[in-house]
């Protein structure tokens, strides 16, 4: 976790499942994207996106080459037919092959501000959830939008952070499949990416009327 920004810095690692493609260029660099699949501890497997600067690597990964990546969490908008969508990616600064024997990574940790009211619910098998959206600040005055969940003891202190809290999270970057309804009943399926959150610590007093 060293070779990232310490208020925003990932790594994972996995296997390619999706090969690299151009995304966009800037200021003549090419800038690609592919998706790495993560296992979790339960077996199940997080297909995230990786956006990879030219610059980061030597060559493209390939499809079922295993790759470690370290990076950031980085958020954009995106028109869609509904208005715009929230974009979640890992921008990657290194990229590294992994050996076949090493156990996959998913850490994640950030350091931002509540900038929406947290929203806590409980479900029907009385689990507790606190569902965050964290403003993170980058270079050039910019910030990355990035959505976190809490569970149980982490959900319940999390629901009495007030907007602009500066907070302190680790965890891991996860993928999740969901259905939206549109206003004339089509169905589409689409991917969400959401931090998971494993430690929440709020720093110093609230930051009041940035957000």
């Amino acid at each position: 976790m060293t070779k990232a920004n310490e208020d925003n810095a990932i790594c994972i690692s996995g296997e390619v499942s999706e090969a690299a493609q151009l995304d966009h260029q800037l200021y003549g660099e090419a800038f690609y994207m592919f998706t790495l699949s993560v296992p979790r501890l339960s077996g199940a497997k997080d297909e995230l996106p990786v956006t990879l600067p030219a610059r980061a690597c030597a060559e493209l990964p390939r499809v079922g080459a295993r790759v470690r990546v370290w990076g950031q969490l980085r958020s954009y908008n995106k028109p869609a037919d509904t208005g715009n969508r929230l974009l979640i990616t890992v921008f990657a600064r290194t990229l590294e092959l992994a050996g076949p024997a090493e156990p996959p990574q998913n850490e994640v940790t950030l350091s931002g501000y509540v900038c929406k009211p947290v929203v806590f619910r409980t479900t029907p098998f009385m689990r507790e959830i606190g569902d965050m959206l964290l403003a993170v600040n980058r270079s050039y005055n910019k910030s990355d939008y990035l959505p976190c969940i809490a569970w149980g003891r982490q959900a319940r202190f999390a629901k009495d952070l007030p907007v602009g809290a500066k907070v302190r999270i680790t965890g891991r970057l996860q993928s999740r499949v969901y259905q939206k309804v549109l206003p004339e009943g089509q169905v589409l399926e689409r991917v969400a990416y959401e931090v998971s959150c494993a430690g929440i610590e709020q720093l110093g007093a609230p930051l009041m009327d940035r957000f």
